[in-house]
């Protein structure tokens, strides 16, 4: 099952977590508020322990990885593991773990165990692998889509409400969102920072085009 990044907070409302999450995409920020959020649901669940494992280069030993799931209880009783994969490529090696590590999940097996796989964006090919495959039917695919550059105004809009702040409207309000978005270039990282900015440096409430663009420049 797949679902957008800004869609977990009503899939984890409705059914609680799943066994397994692959969050893959090429926007740094969602990715990380993401997995933010699965963390922050997993700490409310009971999940003390957490172990992570970064896949560098063709000679991961993954025994490591398969090693930690298995010995699942013996020391705690929930365990949320990470595995993040950079390249996006597990190898042949890792293709044969990551299926061996989802075929218990897939029967409904490893209870008290959550997992959460990060991953670059991926082509057609890797989306289409046997391994990629292995975790899609296991649990949740969290597909984090770029925020194109005709989406970047409203989308500071809705960030800007979540802090409790907003823009003048009509055409002043525009042409501040405007303003934003040209000055961040797309880059959502520059633009979460110029948020938190403007909530450090004013308080709930509209915000004029002279404030935001003090605050921007």
């Amino acid at each position: 099952m797949q679902v957008r990044s800004d869609q977990i907070t009503q899939h984890l409302s409705r059914g609680g977590l799943k066994p397994i999450y692959t969050i893959h995409g090429d926007e740094p920020l969602l990715a990380q508020e993401a997995a933010d959020q699965l963390r922050a649901a997993a700490r409310a669940d009971g999940y003390s322990d957490r172990q992570v494992f970064t896949v560098s280069g063709a000679h991961f030993d993954w025994s490591g990885v398969l090693g930690a799931a298995q010995s699942m209880g013996l020391f705690c009783d929930k365990q949320l593991i990470e595995i993040r994969i950079p390249s996006g490529k597990p190898g042949k090696e890792g293709s044969v773990a990551l299926q061996q590590y989802c075929e218990p999940l897939a029967q409904g097996k490893g209870e008290g165990l959550l997992t959460i796989v990060h991953l670059p964006r991926l082509d057609r090919q890797q989306q289409q692998s046997a391994w990629f495959g292995a975790l899609d039917g296991a649990g949740i695919t969290v597909r984090v889509d770029p925020v194109e550059r005709h989406q970047l105004p409203q989308w500071i809009a809705k960030r800007l409400q979540a802090q409790g702040q907003s823009v003048q409207p009509g055409e002043a309000g525009q042409q501040a969102l405007a303003f934003f978005a040209d000055r961040v270039e797309g880059n959502l990282l520059a633009a979460h920072q110029e948020l938190q900015k403007l909530a450090l440096l004013h308080p709930a409430g509209e915000l004029s085009f002279e404030q935001i663009q003090e605050a921007v420049l």
